[in-house]
């Protein structure tokens, strides 16, 4: 791989943008998930360790380019600085310009500056090379940590990449590596599993992963698709049936490329879709007219977990059933902790990601034994598409 880590970097004296991450929940004005916030404290420290005075570049929410105060970065200051003990951090009302030079040369050896609302501006996201410019002005090194933002060409992740000295942050760095390790130079063989509600959402997705993965195992609404185009019903399921080709077209990739597909042999099956209705388990192709699949059944669950055991890395996108109702989360529950299993004996590497995703793994309490669990969402989506992301691609400049 291609891009610098801030071990290459000199950065003694220097003035340091560091893009980051820090669009989180507010309510009140007040943050009421620091998670992100917590994230970029190992950067912004090892910046100061080597000498260097960190000048945080952020988004936050869609001001779509006008200046809108309720979206202003101010509010996660206190959540900031209180992830910063013994370091001061302060405010600069604008992310270009005066304010942010002032703030900047008022800067002490350990202090950390916050400049507002990068999308405050218009030229943000159309990458304008004037706004770009007016960044890169501001420092002398840009590390990029935020690999969340890394699919969008925008003036503080893809712009200012190409004009300064670039690397990638300590979290950055530790998702490029667990990437790479999932897809780009895996362990061999590969199995990923794809779930969700909608084939037409994950096309891009499917068609990828069928040329790179010996296994994918397909579930949640998905699997549905697929099973009505093989002729199977599925009674009153979420399925799209006018997916039906595209679903057939797939399996035909997956066979020619040697990627083996697996579906559910049997369903968990319910009249309603609600936590603790009436359930039965019954063969994928024995769904009652009248019933909706809600579920992988419990020899799906078992023969999901042999691909596991028979394979060195797992990618992971989607649950396997409705995870959000009891007891039909018990596909993905299991499945996650028989990978869990696997990679805490060393026998896997595990990568997974995407909000129902992560939502699934945490509900499961097995998140922390994943190798690796990205909460990059559109970013981690775009890369398991096999797309270039802007963000990353200009560190390789």
């Amino acid at each position: 791989m291609a891009w610098k880590t801030l071990d290459d970097m000199d950065l003694k004296d220097k003035t340091v943008l560091v893009r980051v991450d820090i669009n989180v929940p507010v309510e009140n004005g007040r943050v009421t998930d620091a998670t992100r916030i917590e994230k970029i404290v190992p950067t912004i420290k090892d910046v100061i360790a080597k000498g260097g005075r960190p000048v945080l570049l952020a988004h936050f929410d869609r001001p779509k380019g006008k200046v809108v105060p309720g979206m202003s970065l101010r509010q996660v200051l206190p959540a900031l600085q209180a992830a910063l003990p013994g370091h001061r951090v302060s405010f600069a009302e604008d992310c270009i310009g005066g304010p942010a030079k002032q703030a900047i040369s008022a800067m002490q050896a350990g202090d950390v500056v916050l400049l507002e609302n990068t999308r405050f501006h218009p030229g943000e996201e159309k990458n304008d090379p004037m706004m770009a410019a007016a960044l890169a002005a501001l420092g002398d090194v840009f590390v990029n940590d935020a690999f969340s933002a890394a699919h969008r060409a925008h003036a503080s992740t893809d712009g200012i990449a190409r004009l300064i000295h670039a690397c990638a942050g300590r979290q950055m760095q530790a998702e490029l590596k667990a990437l790479d390790a999932a897809l780009g130079t895996p362990l061999r063989p590969v199995v990923a599993v794809v779930g969700g509600a909608k084939v037409s959402t994950k096309l891009d997705l499917l068609g990828n992963l069928v040329g790179k993965v010996n296994h994918l195992v397909i579930g949640g609404g998905m699997a549905n698709t697929f099973l009505v185009a093989q002729g199977i019903e599925v009674g009153k399921s979420l399925a799209e049936r006018d997916m039906a080709d595209t679903a057939r077209e797939i399996l035909a990739k997956a066979k020619a490329a040697g990627c083996t597909i697996h579906l559910p042999g049997d369903v968990v099956v319910a009249r309603d879709f609600a936590a603790h209705a009436p359930h039965e388990t019954v063969a994928a192709t024995a769904c009652p007219a009248d019933a909706m699949i809600l579920d992988a059944g419990p020899q799906a669950v078992a023969d999901i977990a042999q691909v596991f055991e028979s394979c060195r890395t797992l990618i992971w996108n989607g649950p396997l059933g409705a995870f959000e109702l009891e007891p039909f989360d018990s596909a993905t529950r299991t499945a996650a902790t028989k990978a869990a299993d696997l990679t805490a004996a060393g026998r896997l590497v595990s990568v997974a990601g995407g909000g129902d995703t992560v939502a699934a793994l945490n509900k499961a309490g097995v998140a922390e034994r994943f190798t690796y669990i990205s909460t990059a969402g559109g970013a981690f989506l775009e890369w398991m598409e096999g797309k270039p992301l802007p963000g990353v691609e200009a560190l390789n400049q």
